[in-house]
């Protein structure tokens, strides 16, 4: 008997040491399911998506991206490439950048909706293809020959197929979502269509570059008031027993 009791004895000691290795775990657990679920809430409050200045960010990059790639050759100073609608008056630059089209992108899924704090939500950004034409400034030509006309066609195509991407990130350097990159290629138009982005402003056409650069999202400011679920507990009992909370 007395060896029985203390194979009894022995094993209710187990079954005790068993049931504080599992409460134990538990609450590891649950500590550890609690912070990790408030570390991605922090992650997902701190997200930003792309703001309104990213239309005007992007012409600065295509800007800077001529400038520094076309002087002092063929263009002899990036004073001499602008921002600039060929409706200018004068104006003395040698080659122009005009934002001619801003359309919504149809072909893009949207991502899904931004957090805006623990219990708030934004409207998904919407993506936009931009659309630019590259001409010569008429007002800026003086000297310039048909050679130099077709060299200055040719050094942007070169540039623009040499550098045909670039990240949201890049232009905006707070963003930390994973936006797809920015892709500048020639805008699919015929030759009817470009006479009539010439004839709106009221001007001949001449032989010009007409681009596309997309998906570029804009973000809202819109809030919406979405209460979420920020702490998660869990249970945990030995089968056969009663919770300690019955």
């Amino acid at each position: 008997m007395p060896e029985k009791q203390g194979k009894i004895y022995k094993f209710a000691i187990s079954i005790k040491i068993f049931r504080f290795f599992l409460i134990k775990l538990h609450i590891c657990c649950t500590c550890y399911v609690i912070i990790r679920t408030r570390i991605k809430i922090n992650r997902l409050e701190e997200q930003q998506m792309a703001d309104y200045t990213i239309i005007s960010d992007v012409s600065n990059y295509i800007l800077g991206l001529l400038r520094d790639k076309m002087c002092p050759e063929p263009i002899p100073s990036p004073n001499n490439i602008e921002v600039s609608s060929p409706a200018s008056q004068d104006v003395d630059y040698i080659v122009g950048l005009y934002l001619y089209d801003v359309k919504e992108e149809d072909t893009v899924a949207p991502p899904p909706t931004v957090p805006r704090g623990r219990a708030q939500m934004a409207p998904p950004p919407k993506p936009y293809s931009l659309y630019y034409m590259v001409f010569i400034n008429s007002g800026g030509q003086a000297g310039l020959k048909d050679q130099d006309f077709q060299k200055i066609v040719g050094k942007v195509t070169q540039i623009v197929n040499d550098h045909p991407s670039v990240l949201p990130s890049q232009l905006q350097n707070w963003l930390d979502t994973q936006e797809p990159p920015i892709v500048l290629s020639q805008a699919k138009i015929g030759l009817e269509e470009k006479v009539r982005v010439w004839s709106a402003i009221n001007k001949p056409y001449q032989i010009s570059l007409f681009y596309k650069a997309a998906p570029v999202f804009v973000s809202s400011e819109v809030v919406i008031n979405t209460p979420r679920v920020v702490d998660a507990q869990f249970g945990l009992h030995v089968a056969g027993e009663k919770p300690a909370d019955a």
